[in-house]
């Protein structure tokens, strides 16, 4: 799970500081924080970049390295690594200085990085230096691109470098790349796994021009001013030249439209819109239906006895005060979230993520004692925070303990750029709901039906919804893509396996047409929707440093 942020200003030729565009990225990044936790820019024939491992307020220094990057067009990523390490050297953007000087941010997963990997050894001649499928990405691009053999290139020679770059590359991704004193292209895979959306705005600076901006949510366009917010279709590309209204193409025809469903369960921010559908009226919908599903599965009676509902913040909040008024219960905020913590199930290890629940939430006792509380949680992963926040419930004073989850069993590993884990870390995977109660600690669990949290999302849809799918492959095992044969299994050695080095590995995904039985024994894999590619485990090689040839200040002391 990432963020991607792009602009292109229209008042390019201003040298003062006023039409920089690093101020734009830079508070658009705090806008996408929540998407984890970089930005390249261009002026005067050169790229400045200022990237690293954290939170966008230390990478920048809290703001004092904007100076550092003019520029009137520029790109930006936050980053949760979910292939390859999570070190300075795999931070985004990624920059290579042929052909032209490209820039990529990527939010995602290539599922065919092996093939890719080979193809840019054997056949491109392209080193590849990090253990990150961005960089695959970028560097079949730049091949691509360097197929033309001219001094400079047009829009058409961008977008065919694009659609052979789409035939080579498989799986989940909204990119954005930025040509060195060319412009600005946002781009996305052919069934919409993964969020871009882009709008404009009159310039502050210049009367008459446009500035344009791509971003992975809408929250972040609006907040600074962009409007017309636009979804990128699926296996689209717009680009954005200086002085110059944006450019659309087709890059492959729609597979389908299939946004990830996690996206508005848990990632995205409630204020946001994505591909049409509110993320804040979807999950007031989860809330009803998931009230509904209680009352069905616990009974009139049982109902009357939950004293209180109690949300586990933030994500949570909108979908349980929906369901609290729906069973006309007492709504309370009993836990207290420590802002400054970040999210614990995207935590690298199991210990770190168990420590971080409690460091991240603490009780307001009176809220819990001697009540039967009626907990609400986005999901429930491997259990090791619903087990602790459980226990927090306890340690409180709850006399029963229900823990509702607004979204169905996550029984599979997430393919498409999303850290869920491998099939035995998953907590549902093999066992009943009374067992995972058991497990976690609470009275009951209780889940959200699959038709139901779809329901919840494609209702709000501007397609037909009646025809709008989701990718749901954690939930059963289809995913949106064909994935191949071996995948799995790779994915499990990768991460319960070879302890060397490690590591960190991960999966992503949207909906699935191409399916395979779970767990590190996989074997059957259907292969009726997209080419997929396989997760092994990639290990950065030796001595891998920060980018070359590129000025970072992020990794200058002095700034």
């Amino acid at each position: 799970m990432c963020g991607i942020i792009g602009i292109c200003l229209g008042d390019w030729d201003r040298e003062d500081e006023s039409c920089d565009a690093a101020q734009e990225l830079h508070e658009a990044m705090y806008l996408l924080q929540h998407r984890n936790r970089s930005g390249c820019l261009w002026k005067h024939g050169r790229i400045y970049s200022c990237k690293d491992a954290g939170m966008a307020s230390k990478v920048f220094n809290d703001g004092r390295r904007v100076i550092d990057l003019p520029g009137w067009m520029g790109i930006g990523h936050l980053r949760y690594p979910t292939w390859g390490s999570s070190g300075r050297a795999e931070a985004q953007p990624f920059y290579v200085n042929s052909p032209y000087g490209v820039c990529l941010s990527h939010n995602g997963n290539l599922i065919n990085a092996e093939e890719l990997r080979e193809f840019l050894d054997h056949e491109a001649h392209r080193h590849v230096n990090t253990g990150s499928d961005s960089e695959l990405m970028l560097s079949v691009f730049a091949n691509e691109l360097n197929e033309t053999g001219k001094a400079r290139v047009n829009e058409n020679d961008l977008f065919s470098a694009l659609e052979r770059t789409y035939k080579r590359c498989r799986g989940a991704w909204a990119s954005v790349i930025m040509l060195a004193g060319y412009g600005v292209c946002g781009f996305r895979d052919p069934n919409g796994i993964r969020p871009l959306v882009w709008g404009s705005r009159p310039s502050h600076t210049l009367e008459g021009v446009t500035d344009y901006m791509l971003a992975s949510e809408s929250v972040a366009l609006k907040q600074l001013g962009f409007s017309n917010i636009t979804d990128v279709l699926p296996g689209q590309a717009v680009l954005f030249k200086r002085g110059s209204p944006p450019v659309f193409k087709q890059i492959q025809e729609m597979e389908s439209y299939s946004p990830d469903i996690f996206e508005y369960v848990y990632f995205a921010r409630p204020d946001t819109t994505i591909d049409g559908i509110s993320v804040h009226e979807s999950r007031n919908r989860q809330g009803v239906k998931l009230a509904d599903n209680i009352i069905a599965r616990l009974g009139e009676e049982a109902v009357k006895d939950i004293d209180v509902v109690i949300p586990i913040p933030e994500t949570s909040n909108t979908a349980a005060a929906a369901l609290a008024e729906r069973l006309k219960k007492p709504y309370s905020m009993g836990f207290v979230k420590n802002r400054y913590v970040f999210r614990t199930f995207i935590m690298p290890t199991q210990s770190s993520r168990k420590q971080g629940v409690r460091r991240k939430l603490s009780t307001i006792d009176t809220e819990f004692k001697g009540k039967t509380v009626l907990l609400v949680d986005d999901s429930i992963v491997r259990g090791t925070t619903s087990r602790e926040i459980v226990n927090m419930a306890r340690e409180a004073g709850a006399k029963k303990v229900i823990f509702s989850s607004c979204s169905p069993a996550v029984l599979n590993p997430h393919v498409y750029g999303i850290d869920l884990a491998t099939p035995n870390e998953l907590i549902a995977h093999g066992r009943s709901n009374s067992e995972i109660a058991k497990h976690i600690g609470a009275d009951e669990v209780i889940y959200q039906t699959l038709e139901d949290l779809a329901a919840s999302c494609a209702e709000l849809s501007p397609r037909d919804p009646k025809t709008q799918t989701f990718e749901v492959g954690v939930f059963t095992g289809c995913y949106v893509t064909s994935i191949p044969e071996g995948y799995f299994e790779r994915l499990y050695e990768a991460r319960n396996g070879g302890k060397k080095r490690k590591a960190l590995v991960a999966s992503s995904g949207p909906t699935a047409q191409g399916s395979a039985d779970s767990g590190p024994a996989a074997k059957t894999v259907k292969t009726n929707g997209l080419a997929a590619r396989s997760r092994a485990e990639i290990l950065s090689p030796p001595g891998t440093g920060a980018d070359i040839g590129i000025h970072n200040v992020a990794a200058d002391p002095e700034n």
